[in-house]
């Protein structure tokens, strides 16, 4: 899968993506083929936090 590179617009496909799909980051990541690491810390660069109660990034 290739992902968004702008930041902003990555965090929007994510989120979209984890409220109609997936139960959890590393769902998601895992059925993609995504570093959950690489992924987080992308979005963490730009202000975004995964709250894996909410099941998105903030």
């Amino acid at each position: 899968m290739s992902l968004p590179e702008d930041p902003v617009i990555l965090y929007s496909f994510v989120n979209t993506q984890l409220r109609d799909k997936y139960s959890s980051l590393d769902d998601f990541c895992r059925s993609n083929n995504i570093d959950a690491e690489k992924l987080s810390a992308k979005l963490s660069a730009a202000g975004f936090e995964y709250i894996p109660d909410l099941n998105r990034f903030m």
